[in-house]
Formats: C-alpha cells, structure tokens, sequence
C-alpha cells in the first residue's frame, strides 16, 4: 500500500500511471493483429498522453485549488495491474491485460473523485475514469469479435 501525504504525490502517482499507458499502447500498437487495432492503440497512447497532460497542468499551474487535505491511505496499489506486456505475448493476452490496466485505471479515477478535495478536482477524476472504461469497452468489444468468436 502506498500512503500520500499531498494532491501533489497523488497527482505524481496518476501522472506516472499515464505514462505507463502511453507506453503500453504504444508497445501494443507494434504486434497489433490488424491495421484498424494499431490506429486503436496509436489512438489510446494519444488520449492517456492528454490525460497525462491535465494531470501535469494541475500539477504545475495549480488550475484547481486543492486545499490542505492529507491523504494517509487511499489503497492504490488496489487500482493497479502487477502484469506487463511481454514480446511474447499472444493478441488475446494483449488485449487481456489492456481490460484489466484499464479497469484497474478506471477504479482509481473513481477512488481518487471520491476523495478529492474540492468539486473541480472531483469532476476531473470523474472524467478520466469516464474515459478508461470506454477503453475497457472497447477491447471488450475486440476480445469478443476476434477471441471468442474465432474459438
């Protein structure tokens, strides 16, 4: 469990998770199975980099007013994905653990919205995790027409 004792390590930790998804899609978008699944990837790595980008804009500029709350717990390490893409990985492994990074994504924008310290930064985190589980849609939506109906 990691304990926070600022907005500004909380933001660190989600800046740092957006990164790791830029990187990740971009990874995923070199062994896609088809042209139309790379520019899908390709476009995921776009929108977690602008994720990544409101989050250093908060961070940086101080766009929402954060206060003085101290975070002690907010069990992140619950909202995470321990795999990583391997070279070896087959389509149906990649787009397994692409579920699971973004529901794990999706769970910690909405644990981080309910903690947060003021309207503004709620309805940020509330956003991004709108975002992530319209990704784990759609590679739900892949996973059945190209894993489970091929089977």
């Amino acid at each position: 469990m990691q304990n926070f004792n600022s907005i500004d390590e909380i933001l660190d930790f989600a800046i740092k998770n957006e990164q790791n998804a830029v990187d990740f899609y971009n990874d995923l978008s070199h062994t896609a199975r088809s042209a139309d699944m790379k520019t899908v990837f390709e476009q995921f790595a776009r929108e977690e980099m602008g994720h990544k980008a409101k989050l250093m804009k908060i961070k940086e500029e101080g766009v929402v007013s954060l206060g003085e709350a101290r975070v002690l717990d907010l069990h992140l390490a619950d909202y995470t994905v321990k795999a990583e893409a391997k070279d070896s990985m087959t389509y149906e492994e990649a787009l397994v653990l692409a579920m699971k990074r973004e529901k794990a994504a999706f769970r910690l924008y909405s644990k981080l919205a309910s903690g947060a310290p003021n309207l503004e930064l709620k309805k940020l985190f509330e956003g991004l995790a709108m975002e992530e589980s319209k990704h784990k849609l759609r590679f739900e939506i892949e996973y059945d027409e190209y894993v489970l109906r091929e089977n």
